[in-house]
């Protein structure tokens, strides 16, 4: 986890304003600053028709008596998308770019539902242990008894 979050506020920002200078340097300071302005906008966009899009899929799943993991899953990374694509800087908006565009958000979101399955199978108690090997299966030990209901007078 610290790892990340140094690539997130360390080598992300410095790499955005590395990228940042050298396109500035081939093509212009304004036209840099005009394409900033055109992904926020562009961002913006995106945001508000995939955000309506994956709220009425999800409203079509809760009308319909189904479970809607996969609209909330596709909400969170239109959300992460849009604010990806709000926030200045090359990188962050190619990675915004792939949370909105519909056929690379099912793929991003099929890999983030296996990982977390993945993980969740792994935590539970009586399941092989991980390829780490700190999970060990709990034995629980009682005495199980079955009681009827209340007979109805």
């Amino acid at each position: 986890m610290p790892l990340l979050l140094v690539i997130l506020f360390i080598v992300v920002p410095i790499a955005e304003l590395a990228l940042l200078i050298q396109v500035g340097q081939a093509i212009g300071v304004w036209w840099t600053v005009l394409i900033l302005i055109a992904d926020a906008l562009l961002g913006s966009y995106l945001l508000r028709t995939q955000g309506r899009l994956a709220w009425r899929r999800f409203n079509e799943a809760l009308v319909s008596g189904r479970l809607p993991h996969k609209e909330v899953v596709d909400g969170v990374l239109v959300i992460f998308g849009g604010v990806l694509l709000l926030t200045p800087g090359f990188i962050t908006d190619i990675f915004g770019l792939l949370f909105l565009f519909p056929p690379t958000r099912v793929v991003l979101r099929r890999l983030l539902v296996r990982r977390g399955a993945l993980k969740l199978v792994t935590s539970m108690p009586g399941t092989a242990s991980p390829p780490n090997g700190r999970h060990r299966p709990t034995d629980i030990e009682g005495t199980a008894v079955d009681i009827d209901p209340p007979s109805p007078r």
